[in-house]
């Protein structure tokens, strides 16, 4: 497994990172056993770098990040979030809302110092306000914090955060059916020393190409409630992209798989390819799952030919869902 450098931070972390949110909540059933395989069979492969917040599970994946931590001997890098457990509302983004809200992960997560905390997905209005910026500069002199980032849900949103000097790293969707970030964000946050890290890279696993037109899931997971954005933006689930589409893209896609690869390594791939990017997030709730996403790192370079044939599709199929939205 192979490092690259996430921004600010220095921290040499894993190009393959493990996303949490599937563990805590909000896909479906979960077994706590099961994610423990899970996390363990990630380590095992090399990845060292772990994101969650403190609403997946409302701290429960935090709990079981605790657990694999004080199982393991190797250095794992763990950034959170915070920003949602109450009413999106300027008035609540204080220092002592922001040291609330840190030392509740510390306790989750059993750590002294948070390696890293991400202001998760909040308004844009958020970087006209000094006052955010001075407190998460106080909490990490204050040592609760190590260093601060932010999620966001648009480019507009990314760029704007490279010009806040604190910002270390920035969280954003990219993947083959976002492909926005690729045109201008990733180069600033390069120039900026910000870390890059991508965020839904599998589409909610329409790039996995498992999926049908006949396939369903629960009623509490948010492939089920969100499509809308009935309970948050509609671009956390399935990158905003029509189901319908999503599917007719993926069969488009197929046929570009390297032999030996899966459709879910292939889309982590295409995501690995970009400079200015340093490490891709995708989840897994089972050990099997989190050895194949590991193990896309270990794939040769997409040639230049697919990486234009993924842009069509994308052109084609895609960009006029999304692109001007986010």
């Amino acid at each position: 497994m192979r490092t690259r450098r996430l921004g600010k931070t220095g921290y040499e972390v894993s190009e393959v990172g493990f996303g949490a949110w599937a563990i805590g909540g909000s896909w479906g059933e979960t077994d706590d056993d099961a994610s423990m395989s899970a996390l363990h069979a990630a380590a095992d492969a090399g990845v060292n770098f772990i994101d969650t917040a403190d609403v997946y599970g409302d701290g429960h994946s935090e709990r079981l990040i605790a657990k694999l931590r004080s199982e393991r001997d190797e250095r794992l890098y763990v950034a959170t979030k915070l920003g949602r457990r109450g009413a999106l509302d300027p008035s609540v983004w204080t220092l002592a809302q922001f040291r609330s809200w840190a030392d509740r992960s510390r306790e989750n997560l059993e750590m002294e110092t948070l390696d890293l905390i991400q202001l998760h997905c909040l308004p844009g209005q958020i970087y006209q306000l000094p006052q955010v910026w001075e407190a998460l500069d106080a909490l990490v002199a204050e040592r609760v914090i190590a260093h601060y980032g932010v999620s966001v849900e648009t480019v507009d949103e990314g760029l704007a955060a490279t010009r806040q000097p604190g910002i270390a790293s920035v969280q954003i969707i990219f993947n083959a059916f976002r492909q926005k970030p690729a045109e201008s964000f990733l180069a600033a946050a390069a120039a900026a020393d910000v870390g890059v890290i991508a965020r839904v890279p599998l589409a909610s696993g329409l790039l996995t190409g498992k999926f049908t037109a006949d396939s369903t899931f629960s009623q509490d997971d948010h492939r089920n409630f969100n499509r809308h954005g009935e309970s948050f933006d509609m671009g956390e689930t399935f990158s905003g992209v029509d189901y319908d589409t999503g599917l007719e893209a993926v069969e488009r896609l197929r046929p570009l798989v390297p032999g030996g690869a899966t459709m879910a390594q292939f889309a982590l791939r295409w995501i690995l390819m970009h400079s200015g990017l340093t490490t891709v997030i995708p989840g897994a709730k089972r050990a099997d799952q989190a050895e194949a996403n590991a193990a896309a790192a270990d794939l040769a370079p997409l040639p230049d030919e697919v990486m234009r044939e993924v842009r069509a599709v994308y052109d084609e199929l895609i960009a006029p869902q999304v692109h001007h939205r986010w």
